[in-house]
């Protein structure tokens, strides 16, 4: 009889020190060390933290000023977007955020102090720089008052602190997963905070690197042989065993076209793990599963299974995955909102404004800056690219539809408008136009001011006719 033993010193990396541990059972709170080590080392902690925002994030926002001149605003604001790789600091703050439970960002730049607030209209002038704060950095300066009836109940402070230096509430910005529970201290997030994704799933998640060490043991034993011989006689014991030993040697290291021969009572088979196979499978899936339900990303997301049919075939997992990542984006929102205040004041600058002001005179020559700057931002309008994209037939018909509806309007309102309003009329119809790019290859650029200062002709009638005399 032999024993089979797992030395000790396999299991000294950190995440099986605290997920091998007999001390986790559920229930247990994730701490912050935790919650660090398993998104380092978990395999599913990159689906679980990074997957669905890098998903969220594959198709980029969609700019809208709705204004002119558009084309200058828009382009103007996603180069300085891109310039400080806003969506590289939201996406790297959202992952703190999965994490620990809370997470900030911060910015600041040279010169200044961390606790005075910036001038915007200096944003322009200034090398800025954007740092991710995680719940060690907020120490002290996120744990939220506990207090029913104050105005800041189960908010952050207003001044945050960074390795216990204050940062001005106008250039911070604090992140929450999950709302935070009353008198409930998470140690993920050093205060009374929102919750780890890993705070319910702890145990599961342990179960999972069991399964892999499961896995690990199969693998190795799957390519074990059997062979069954008769025993060795007492007299001949010595010559029997060498000659025993000389045939397993042949057997480890015969290969594909080698023959080894076997007495009639001899049997060489390898190692059945039929048994294995349906329990493994079962214990992986139940896992995933029980994963799934104590986070908040589903099962087939975790699993890849999403991606089968991709998001265009409109399935009911399809959609309800989409309808997921749609609230994460939602989620991301005063992320958004914050970077997007930095990014009008310095992609529309005064510099910006005078280029706009000398192509279009007529429309900016007797604005200021400061009036043009707020018109900008209240015809600033981002939105979504949906996830769910339909087959190019299916958008063919709904241009198709906007068409007939665009043109309907059209042939009921511009025969009783006056000039100014035909132009906006055909200003409008012209911007639908350009966003249907499947239906309609180039764009249509009329001369607005020209319809509008355009006269339709007066119809000729014919002369009535006197009626005659009987």
């Amino acid at each position: 009889m032999s024993d089979v033993t797992v030395s000790g010193t396999v299991l000294t990396s950190q995440l099986m020190q605290l997920l091998a541990a007999n001390a986790i059972e559920p229930g247990t709170q994730a701490g912050y060390q935790i919650c660090k080590i398993i998104w380092e080392f978990h395999p599913l902690a990159g689906k679980l933290v990074e997957k669905p925002i890098v998903l969220a994030l594959s198709k980029e926002r969609f700019i809208n000023v709705d204004t002119q001149p558009k084309d200058m605003l828009t382009m103007a604001f996603q180069k300085e977007w891109d310039s400080l790789e806003a969506t590289n600091h939201i996406r790297d703050v959202t992952f703190l955020k999965r994490v620990y439970g809370v997470a900030a960002i911060v910015y600041g730049a040279e010169d200044i102090p961390t606790d005075q607030p910036i001038d915007p209209w200096k944003l322009p002038d200034l090398r800025l720089y954007f740092n991710q704060l995680d719940p060690l950095n907020l120490a002290g300066s996120v744990i939220t008052n506990q207090n029913p009836n104050a105005p800041d109940f189960q908010k952050p402070k207003n001044y945050i602190t960074a390795a216990g230096q204050p940062y001005h509430p106008s250039r911070s910005v604090v992140v929450f997963h999950n709302t935070p529970i009353y008198l409930s201290y998470q140690p993920s997030g050093f205060g009374y905070t929102g919750r780890s994704i890993f705070q319910r799933a702890l145990y599961p998640l342990k179960s999972f690197v069991q399964s892999m060490i499961t896995d690990d043991m199969v693998t190795m034993k799957a390519g074990l042989l059997i062979i069954k011989q008769k025993a060795a006689g007492s007299i001949v014991n010595r010559l029997m065993q060498t000659a025993a030993g000389i045939k397993r040697t042949y057997l480890q290291q015969g290969t594909t076209g080698n023959v080894l021969s076997i007495d009639l009572e001899e049997e060489i088979e390898s190692i059945d793990l039929r048994n294995t196979d349906t329990a493994m499978t079962t214990a992986r899936d139940n896992i995933i599963a029980n994963i799934a339900a104590a986070s908040d990303v589903p099962a087939m997301l975790i699993k890849d299974e999403a991606f089968t049919n991709g998001f265009g075939e409109g399935t009911e997992d399809s959609k309800a995955i989409v309808q997921y990542i749609e609230g994460i984006r939602a989620d991301m929102r005063p992320l958004y909102e914050f970077f997007d205040n930095i990014v009008q004041h310095r992609a529309w600058n005064k510099g910006f404004f005078e280029s706009v002001q000398a192509a279009y005179p007529d429309k900016y020559g007797k604005m200021t800056y400061e009036q043009a700057f707020y018109q900008w931002r209240d015809a600033f309008k981002p939105s979504w690219q949906s996830l769910m994209e339909e087959p190019l037939s299916e958008k063919v018909k709904v241009d198709e539809i906007k068409l007939k509806g665009i043109t309907e309007v059209l042939r009921t309102v511009l025969p009783i408008m006056d000039g100014p309003n035909r132009g906006r009329a055909v200003e409008w119809a012209q911007d639908n136009l350009a966003e249907m790019p499947d239906t309609f290859k180039s764009d249509l650029n009329l001369d607005i001011e020209e319809i509008m200062d355009y006269e339709l002709p007066v119809p000729l009638t014919a002369p009535t006719e006197p009626p005659s005399k009987t």
